[in-house]
């Protein structure tokens, strides 16, 4: 009997998958052989790496996007339970960090076409007043600051950028990275500059820097590097308010060298979302994200609508992707929405995030997604456009 032909099965293609250079890796081996793996020289120098590259006086690197946020709000010594705008549509991290700070959030809903909240949104939810605001950059799309600070009234001195998605974005002729009293960057495994864990709080104010570099070990006025080079006395104090919330010198080191390969990176992202643009546009009821007039955006997610005009609900659409062997995500679900906020805060009004999570899709956006992996996750969209299966 003549064998049967292999059939070539094509590999799924991933919601996400993060890069790693040969240097990161030699970089880990580098900080291994030092016999210190803590926060040290490496995270001076990856602060001062990222402070350059967003142009901002301070940099301090942290554990985490959520706790930059936190220890930015802490930094504005705002009093006990002051009200705090933060959108709906986002990571729930954001609101535990505003409520760990002691202070109150204030949902605010979202443009439906930038997924981010607008002049109207922050308008009505601060008309009860407002203290301080978080500023997102969803998916990478620069947010009017500027602007959403004025209609609610703050000085730029009480807001906090979350830029988890916006290394990279440019606003207003800069980028985002010290317009506002603090920006927030990530570093999670899926993000423009992957480390696996870390974050990042930039800023112009050095009153701020120097909250958070305390405030990330402890409150501890000299952090371990400090104590016990050689030489150095080993007493310290607390001084403030703090968390565990510093970066070691293996993330410090991965991220260094990670960063050369950013710009590349970045323009390799800027390529795919413009391929998806052409070969997604004409797709009744496919509503393709929005592009900002001015400035950069950094693309960390490429996030579609599926209509009603579609055909099929968008949780058969990620269903049926993933039967065609694409995976997909979705950003976020309404912090409204998750049971626990919910009978925090009680009962929001927030329409426009209810009608828009229905129909948002993340498809996959990395670095070493190929046009090839494009056009197949294209095809496949098309294969379930009109309710098919």
């Amino acid at each position: 009997m003549r064998a049967m032909p292999d059939v070539l099965v094509e590999p799924r293609i991933p919601f996400a998958k993060m890069p790693i250079v040969d240097e990161a890796r030699e970089a880990v081996a580098r900080v291994l052989a030092s016999g210190w793996v803590t926060s040290g020289p490496e995270v001076e120098e990856f602060e001062r790496a990222i402070a350059e590259r967003v142009r901002a006086p301070f940099a301090v690197a942290v554990s985490s996007c959520t706790s930059a946020i936190e220890l930015g709000l802490g930094a504005l010594r705002l009093p006990a339970g002051a009200r705090v705008l933060c959108p709906t549509m986002t990571f729930g991290g954001v609101v535990h960090a505003i409520l760990h700070a002691g202070l109150t959030p204030v949902l605010v809903d979202l443009d439906h076409e930038t997924l981010m909240p607008n002049a109207e949104t922050v308008a009505a939810a601060a008309r009860d007043g407002a203290d301080a605001m978080i500023v997102l950059h969803f998916a990478g799309y620069p947010a009017p600051v500027r602007e959403l600070a004025a209609v609610a009234h703050l000085p730029l001195t009480r807001v906090i950028e979350d830029a988890a998605h916006a290394l990279g974005t440019w606003a207003d002729g800069h980028p985002v990275g010290s317009e506002s009293a603090a920006t927030c960057f990530s570093f999670y495994a899926t993000k423009n500059l992957p480390i696996g864990e870390g974050g990042m709080l930039t800023t112009a104010d050095p009153a701020i820097a120097d909250w958070a570099r305390q405030g990330r070990l402890h409150g501890m006025s000299r952090d371990a590097w400090k104590r016990y080079a050689p030489g150095s006395p080993w007493r310290y104090e607390i001084v403030q308010a703090g968390l565990k919330a510093n970066m070691t010198d293996i993330q410090a080191a991965i991220g260094r060298a990670q960063l050369h390969a950013f710009d590349t990176w970045q323009f390799r992202r800027a390529a795919i979302a413009s391929r998806y643009d052409e070969r997604l546009a004409g797709i009744d009821g496919l509503v393709l994200p929005s592009r900002p007039a001015h400035g950069t955006h950094a693309w960390h997610l490429y996030v579609v609508r599926v209509t009603r005009d579609f055909g099929v609900s968008r949780d058969e659409f990620i269903a049926g992707m993933s039967d065609r062997g694409v995976d997909c995500s979705v950003h976020f679900t309404p912090v409204h929405a998750h049971p626990y906020f919910e009978s925090l805060l009680g009962p929001q009004s927030l329409p426009k995030a209810d009608a828009a999570f229905e129909e948002i899709v993340s498809l996959p956006m990395y670095p070493d997604l190929t046009h090839d992996a494009v056009d197949r996750v294209v095809d496949a969209i098309a294969s379930l456009a009109g309710g098919g299966r």
